[in-house]
């Protein structure tokens, strides 16, 4: 594998905007980063973007779980 895939895979660019999505997540905690990773790259890894959207939309419900507990402590 080369370096150029491990740490700059063409999707990790490919976003409209070609600001490189971990510029932006990594201000955020592990499950809404990984949600706007998801939601960022949707489509470009690969062609499946409902599958993306569903993984985005997975880390949300745990966050917003996770913040219920929060709440209920």
């Amino acid at each position: 594998m080369s370096d150029s895939a491990v740490n700059h895979p063409p999707h990790y660019n490919a976003h409209p905007s070609g600001v490189e999505c971990i510029t932006i997540v990594e201000h955020f905690n592990f499950n809404i980063g990984n949600a706007m990773k998801y939601t960022w790259r949707a489509g470009l890894k690969s062609p499946n973007v409902i599958e993306d959207l569903e993984k985005a939309a997975w880390y949300l419900d745990r966050e917003i779980a996770r913040l219920k507990r929060e709440v209920t402590k």
